[in-house]
């Protein structure tokens, strides 16, 4: 660990690389209670909403991909409405503090499009990739109706980004922000250890893939939603806002399932 003074005359304690090295860790202050808190946060918003889709599709067919989608677009709502009622209680009533505002200087929208289409083409590839080598359709069973392609784009296209976005990067990782410090590096990208954090507990929490798919196909999937993560977080930092993350969700995710449709036409 060394310690480097800045112009200011405060100084910065690197616990990882120095003020010249391509990676670094300086300032470091994170306990582990807001941490745990942040994780509790995460649970008020997650469990209740999971709970509203066990229930709605309990005695529903699946299979008809209706069911999914109402349950979907409930359990997205719940998870929205509980988010921003703890915004409001914890800022009281301060929603800008949260992200919730236009951007005033960078916006990085066009970042957002460009990074969230080339992680849709990855999510699709990394996700169907025994399929594509086969020319099979996914096994989503998705139905080619007007009615079911419109309903999917969307959920995933507009409905998915402000949905998760507002609970994960505007509740949780700003909540952590306020809570602890510390700054990590690389090459000229800078960002708070709250969005590397929140990051690896989004990994953490899709650790179930790997007993239910491919080894490969579940690193993959890991790999992909870490970088998602600290793109989203690092967005939201830059900005103040949570435009461009929404912006990038709705990309990547709108891509995946536009390729998912087009897929399913060409090799059903």
């Amino acid at each position: 660990m060394n310690s480097q003074t800045t112009s200011t005359g405060a100084t910065n304690v690197y616990l990882v690389g120095s003020e010249t090295s391509v990676f670094s860790i300086s300032g470091l202050q994170v306990r582990l209670l807001p941490v745990l808190a942040t994780i509790g946060l995460g649970l008020l918003v997650v469990l209740p909403s999971g709970y509203v889709f066990v229930l709605l599709t309990k005695h529903s067919d699946l299979q008809s991909g209706m069911a999914a989608q109402w349950a979907l677009l409930a359990n997205h709502a719940v998870m929205l409405a509980i988010a921003l009622a703890l915004i409001a209680r914890i800022s009281r009533g301060n929603f800008s503090e949260y992200g919730l505002k236009w951007p005033k200087q960078r916006r990085y929208v066009l970042s957002a499009l460009l990074w969230g289409g080339a992680f849709g083409l990855l999510m699709t590839f990394v996700d169907y990739f025994p399929q594509i080598l086969r020319h099979l359709p996914p096994p989503d069973n998705l139905a080619l109706t007007p009615g079911s392609i419109a309903a999917w784009l969307f959920f995933e296209g507009i409905y998915v980004g402000p949905t998760e976005e507002i609970p994960f990067r505007g509740l949780l990782q700003t909540f952590l922000m306020q809570r602890t410090s510390g700054r990590v590096r690389f090459w000229k990208y800078e960002m708070h250890v709250a969005g590397v954090i929140l990051a690896l507990l989004f990994a953490v929490a899709h650790l179930f893939s790997f007993w239910t798919e491919n080894f490969w196909l579940a690193l993959g999937q890991q790999i992909y939603a870490f970088a998602l993560g600290i793109l989203y977080a690092y967005w939201r930092e830059q900005s103040g806002s949570l435009l461009a993350p929404i912006i990038g969700h709705n990309m990547s995710d709108g891509v995946e399932y536009l390729l998912m449709f087009l897929m399913t036409w060409a090799w059903r």
